[in-house]
């Protein structure tokens, strides 16, 4: 089983596209989806060291697909990164399992910070 940094999920194609490119040129090794089924079903199969994900997918919400990542493998960090969260979606996120919630348009040397620290923490 091959083994990814990360796997980004947000229905907005474009930007989980330059966000995997972005931390692919910082040498993290990505995957992009953009649907919740789909990130449960790559979760299930393979390996990621973090996921990055949006709340709002056009098939189930962000803290439903958080929920059934941590049933399935609770040693994943789950950053979420969103556009539209309130203050009850960080609490129900956090409350979840989530290792961090930040906000879209996201600092991307900030991302890339907090993710090593998460790849030192697994390591």
């Amino acid at each position: 089983m091959k083994h990814y940094d990360l796997l980004i999920v947000d229905d907005e194609h474009r930007y989980a596209d330059m966000l995997a490119r972005r931390l692919g040129l910082r040498s993290l090794a990505c995957k992009v989806c953009y649907d919740g089924r789909t990130a449960i079903d790559m979760v299930e199969a393979e390996t990621f060291s973090a996921v990055i994900l949006d709340l709002r997918l056009p098939d189930l919400y962000g803290t439903e697909v958080l929920t059934r990542i941590m049933r399935c493998r609770p040693e994943t960090e789950v950053v979420i990164l969103t556009g539209h969260g309130t203050e009850k979606d960080r609490e129900q996120c956090l409350a979840r399992g989530a290792s961090s919630f930040m906000n879209k348009p996201v600092d991307i040397d900030r991302l890339v910070a907090m993710l090593a620290r998460i790849k030192e923490r697994s390591s």
